[in-house]
Order: structure tokens, then C-alpha cells, then sequence
């Protein structure tokens, strides 16, 4: 990390001394006591279940150089003579502020990206592309909100050229929150769904909470969009620059000659108009790759590469775990997508399981979390979608096993079965169901576990 001063660090937090201990520096900012080490920064967080001002004591133990609390949950002779106590109104705003002013300490770009599906595979296709050039930090795993954010932002230093930060969000306001402590340079927004509706209310709400990451924008910010998507389309700015990027013409950057295969997409790009030479390959199957992958090669371009230094990078492509993952057995395979669902992504994997070669194709498929009113809606159209793109056998878990059930039926006559309990219907499709060449897509939102079935599956196809 980038040296604060002590000085700098209470103006950022607006906080109070309450207990001077003998601060010289700090190494990392931490808010699990668990992972302190010596001279550590500790931020104690609270959360339904958890207060960690109640944790001030540890976090001294283990060699905390600093704590910053908003209760005081401790007794001062249990805090060693190296610890320094600052006291704020609200822990969690302290840690973005905090994070603001490192960010501005720092002399690097940085790009944000939001969106209500493709967010993650976006990062790390945007990270690749531009690995040939540049030294690039991308988010780990799914550290995206308003904690995991400026953690993320706590790891950079000026050894880095660019930063993709991943922002995504619940409701109204907390990508504004993030973004005043990002501060982007370049934002990009991969599309606008469902996702998110039963809090926000319409799309429109959706769309105006993605917009939050241009709140800081000024004349030189650059706004990327897929305008394939209907809302995105329709964005306009005077304060910043705005490039689109699809596979419906009229875009700044256009997919063309496009191949979809087993295990990648192959496709030419057009520029305003102008066909380029190059042809992208990436190894993440499904159309869905070619709108995110686009996005990717807009921001390279933007950034001054060239084409084919963004093709050489994206050979370095390092995707997030449990994301389109098809692992190919001796006897069926599985197409693991358990990390999150909605309505968008669920027919992106549908899309893919459609395109694997195999014999039979079943989906073994989930709830989707945060969809409000349009819930029973929704995945009664997943339903009804897998039944018009070549799904065998729909295989549901959840409390919309009726509305799955319900839009599948009515398109086919292929089989449906619903379970309560998971391993039951893992007993269904290992002792009997499943053949040689068969395809098992897995999805569901990330509160599903649905990794758990992954694993059974696998240990079922050794």
C-alpha cells in the first residue's frame, strides 16, 4: 500500500482520538480480527450477526497499529500501548472514505463495471485484454459492494497501471457511494435486467442505479454501454462521452462473422462502419461471451491498444470459479454455472447447454433471489424457454418449482421433476437417468449452494 499519514487517515474518517496509543504506520487494512497481522489497520464492521467493536481487544492482541470503532465495547487496560482507538459516527462510511482518499493518492485509471448480469466475466475478459499492455488489478472473487469495494481499492498501489473495480448493488444509491470512492475514469455497463426488481421496482429504477457509476464522471470520462440492450440504448449525456458496443448494427463497435462453438466464440469486429482484419477468439462459450468480450475490446481500443495486442491478451483470460465451466466426464458432463442467477444469465446458460455436442441436454435448475412481483413471472418464462431451446429434462429445486413447471409444460412434452431435497434428486439422475453423452447444466442463485450438486455429479462421474 501507498503511505498515509496518521493525519491524513482521521481527516479522511472524520473521527475522533479516544485512545493514543504510540502509531508510527500501518501495513493493510483488515476487517476480520481473524486475519490482523502486525501494524494492521482494523475497521470494526457490524452486520446482522456480528459486531465487531466487540472485537477491539483481539484485534490489539494480534498488533492492530490502529482501530476504528463507532462503540466503545472495550475496557482501555485491555489495549496494548501500540494501539490507537479512533471513533466515528458510522464504521461502514468510514471505510469508503477512507478508501476515497487512498484512491486519490494513487496515480493510476480505473474502470468500473456494473450491470445486472455479466459483471464478473466482463472484469476478467477486460483484465485479460488489456494484460498485454498494461499491469492490471481486477476485483477478486466477488468483492463488489460497499465492503468489498474499497478492500479491493486498499490493494492497489502506483505499481499498477489500471484497475477494473466490479461494483454491483441492491438498491438506489450504493453504486453512487462506491463510485465517489472509485472515482472511474472509464465505466462500463454490460446490460440492464430484472435483476434487483423487487427492491428497485421497475427497470427504469434499475437502470438510473447502474447510471450511479458516472456520478463522478467529468468531460473526459468515458461510458461504455451494450446497446443491444433496449434501455441502455437509450442513454444520453452532455457531460461525458458515450461508445456502444453490440451485435445489432449501429453501434460504435459491432460483432461480425460471429461462430459459436462447444467451449468458445470466434468473431470479426467493425468500427464505426470499418472491418478490422482480426478475428477474437475467447474461451467462454455462449452469445452472451461476445457482448461481454465486446465491451472488453471497446475499452482497449479506447485505452490506445491495438487490436492485436487485445487478441494476444486475451489468451491470458483467467475466469472467476463456478461460471460456465463444462467438465467433460468418462460417463456425462456437467456445465457448472452456480455462481448467481437471473432471468438474463439463466437463458445465457440455456443458450450454452443448446450448443454443447450431447446426446440429452438436462437443466437442473434453481430460484432466482430478488425479483419481487416478477418472480412466479420469470421463471415461468425459464421454463418455458428451456422448453423451446432443447432441454430432455427440466430438473427444478426451490419454491417456484410450480412456475418452472408450469412454463415448461406448455411448450413440451419432454420430462419435468421437481425435488424438495437435493440429494434426492441427484439419487434421480446418477442411479439410472443419466447416459454416456449426456449434458447436466447447474444453476441457481449463489444462496442455492448448487455447487454441493456439482460435486455429488462429480464424485457420480469418475
Amino acid at each position: 500500500m501507498e503511505h498515509m499519514t496518521f493525519d491524513e487517515i482521521v481527516n479522511a474518517v472524520q473521527g475522533k482520538v479516544v485512545l493514543q496509543g504510540n502509531y508510527e504506520k500501518f501495513n493493510q487494512i483488515s476487517t476480520d480480527t481473524r486475519k490482523i497481522d502486525k501494524d494492521d489497520i482494523f475497521i470494526a464492521l457490524k452486520g446482522e450477526n456480528f459486531n465487531g467493536n466487540e472485537y477491539i481487544k483481539v484485534a490489539s492482541d494480534n498488533g492492530a497499529s490502529m482501530c476504528i470503532i463507532d462503540e466503545i465495547k472495550y475496557r482501555e487496560d485491555e489495549i496494548e500501548k501500540g494501539t490507537t482507538i479512533i471513533k466515528v459516527e458510522d464504521t461502514k462510511k468510514a471505510l469508503l472514505q477512507l478508501a476515497k482518499a487512498y484512491r486519490n493518492k494513487l496515480n493510476l485509471k480505473v474502470i468500473g463495471i456494473t450491470g445486472s448480469n455479466g459483471k464478473t466475466s466482463t472484469k476478467d475478459l477486460l483484465a485479460a485484454a488489456l494484460s498485454s499492455k498494461y499491469k492490471v488489478f481486477k476485483t477478486q472473487g466477488n468483492f463488489n459492494n460497499e465492503i468489498g469495494l474499497p478492500l479491493m481499492i486498499f490493494k492497489l498501489d502506483n505499481s499498477y497501471d489500471i484497475a477494473v473495480l466490479e461494483m454491483g448493488m441492491n438498491n438506489l444509491n450504493e453504486i453512487h457511494r462506491m463510485a465517489e470512492a472509485a472515482k472511474p475514469d472509464i465505466a462500463l455497463i454490460t446490460n440492464v435486467g430484472v435483476s434487483h426488481i423487487g427492491n428497485l421496482g421497475s427497470r427504469e429504477n434499475i437502470l438510473k442505479a447502474k447510471l450511479e457509476i458516472t456520478d463522478f464522471f467529468d468531460k473526459n470520462s468515458i461510458l461504455i454501454v451494450n446497446g443491444d440492450n433496449d434501455l441502455l440504448s437509450g442513454v444520453k449525456s452532455n457531460k461525458f462521452s458515450i461508445y456502444t458496443t453490440g451485435m445489432e448494427n449501429g453501434n460504435n463497435l459491432n460483432a461480425c462473422d460471429i461462430e459459436l462453438k462447444e467451449n468458445f466464440v470466434e468473431f470479426s469486429v467493425e468500427e464505426n462502419g470499418k472491418k478490422f482484419e482480426e478475428t477474437f477468439h475467447v474461451e467462454i462459450p455462449g452469445k452472451h461471451t461476445i457482448s461481454n468480450s465486446l465491451l472488453a475490446i471497446a475499452c482497449g481500443r479506447i485505452l490506445g491498444m491495438e487490436n492485436k495486442d487485445i487478441k494476444e491478451g486475451l489468451k491470458n483470460l483467467q475466469t472467476t470459479a463456478m461460471r460456465m465451466d463444462l467438465i467433460k466426464g468418462k460417463k456425462f458432463n456437467i456445465l457448472n454455472d452456480c455462481y448467481n442467477a437471473n432471468p438474463d444469465s439463466m437463458k445465457a446458460a440455456i443458450d450454452v447447454l443448446k450448443n454443447v455436442e450431447s446426446s440429452r441436454r438436462i437443466a437442473v435448475l434453481g430460484t432466482m433471489g430478488e425479483l419481487g412481483e416478477q418472480s412466479y413471472k420469470s421463471h415461468k418464462e425459464i421454463g418455458e424457454y428451456s422448453a423451446k431451446n432443447g432441454v430432455d429434462l427440466l430438473l427444478t429445486f426451490g419454491e417456484y418449482n410450480k412456475a418452472f413447471e408450469e412454463g415448461f409444460k406448455s411448450s413440451t412434452k419432454a420430462e419435468y421433476k421437481a425435488f424438495d431435497d437435493y440429494s434426492e434428486g441427484i439419487k434421480y439422475l446418477v442411479n439410472g437417468y443419466l447416459k454416456e453423452g449426456d449434458t447436466v447444466l447447474v444453476k441457481a442463485s449463489r444462496s442455492m449452494k448448487f455447487e454441493k450438486i456439482v460435486e455429488e455429479l462429480k464424485k457420480n462421474n469418475l
